[in-house]
């Protein structure tokens, strides 16, 4: 049986440099992959998460949906950057009803924005570890300035957002539909064009987040300096579409450069956690968005942190038709569509 119309959602990725569409459908025997593709960006199209040329992306996603054939107008959607804010905290023990009337007065504790200017939700996470008179919440607080910016721009693209998730947590949904859940503390690692988001879940519930402006387009920039030639020309470079045009010893060098660089971010937010979780363990992290295939960083990444490194797949428990998806393809792309995919499982009603 399927979910009913009302329910479904198509996942919408809008990233720096591309998008990600994608669609599930929901069987009694488990979850079938319908649509999924991917558009490139022009350099400058989102900046920090901030909408720049809307136009171009609202023509980019509705030439990809119907490139897709989806006839589905409601989406899921979701940001990040410096304009969110996740913070763990605690409070008093109150119901759900009581905790939303007072989440405000709780909120600006913590956030540095006029709590008028932001769009604020929360999850009871459970009770406190040590004091049963309190429990954990994780608090989330978007400006309503970028929320808006993005409903505007899918309405412009001919569709109807019902969801703005924020994408830590989309990738933790992809996480959580594609594994089995881990006792132990899990760091799921994307990283984009030009941000880095580290999540760790424990008992798949996120325990800590953090984001860092570091990405796949401090590569492309290098090289332009480097170089002097145009942002499009770099990122062929670095593809290694073009291996005449750059000695590639000064390419694995930049590249090299940048990759210990965001291993030593990573160290520090494990590092971090492990100073406030001082029993925890992360054995396993896990990668996902367009720039973790940047030649050697997985295996400096595991080095670095003493940890087991893989890819993440959002496609490993779905059922594909393999005639329109091929195993060599999905794989590929398997890194870059995870937030896209974590969107594409959620459900109107979802909190």
């Amino acid at each position: 049986m399927l979910f009913t119309k009302k329910n479904h959602l198509i996942g919408v990725d809008i990233g720096s440099r591309s998008v990600k569409v994608a669609e599930t459908i929901q069987k009694n025997e488990g979850r079938t992959l319908r649509n999924f593709g991917m558009a490139d960006l022009p350099q400058g199209a989102i900046v920090e998460g901030r909408v720049k040329e809307a136009e171009t992306i609202a023509d980019t996603i509705k030439g990809l949906t119907q490139r897709l054939k989806i006839k589905e107008d409601n989406v899921a959607t979701s940001i990040s950057g410096y304009s969110v804010i996740i913070k763990k905290i605690v409070v008093g023990n109150m119901s759900d009803e009581e905790l939303h009337e007072n989440i405000q007065y709780e909120a600006e504790q913590y956030i540095p924005f006029d709590v008028q200017d932001v769009n604020i939700d929360f999850q009871i996470l459970g009770a406190h570890e040590s004091n049963p008179n309190q429990m954990n919440v994780m608090l989330v607080a978007a400006k309503a300035e970028v929320v808006d910016e993005y409903i505007e721009l899918l309405e412009m693209a001919d569709l109807s957002p019902r969801i703005i998730d924020v994408d830590v947590f989309a990738l933790e949904k992809a996480f959580e539909q594609s594994y089995f859940p881990e006792e132990n503390s899990v760091a799921l690692v994307d990283i984009g064009a030009n941000k880095l988001n580290v999540n760790i879940v424990k008992n798949n519930v996120s325990a800590f987040t953090r984001d860092v402006a570091v990405g796949g387009e401090e590569i492309t920039a290098e090289i332009v300096n480097r170089l002097g030639c145009s942002f499009e020309e770099a990122e062929e470079i670095k593809l290694g579409k073009t291996p005449d045009k750059m000695p590639q010893q000064d390419l694995q060098d930049i590249v090299f450069s940048f990759v210990s660089s965001w291993c030593s971010e990573i160290r520090r937010v494990i590092d971090f956690y492990y100073s406030t979780y001082p029993n925890e363990t992360i054995k396993r992290i896990i990668l996902s968005g367009g720039a973790v295939k940047t030649q050697g960083f997985l295996k400096h990444l595991a080095a670095e942190t003493s940890s087991e490194v893989e890819f993440l797949d959002p496609f490993r428990n779905l059922e594909i038709n393999e005639k329109t998806y091929s195993k060599e393809y999905l794989s590929g792309v398997a890194p870059q569509a995870a937030i896209c995919m974590g969107l594409a499982s959620r459900r109107a009603d979802d909190k």
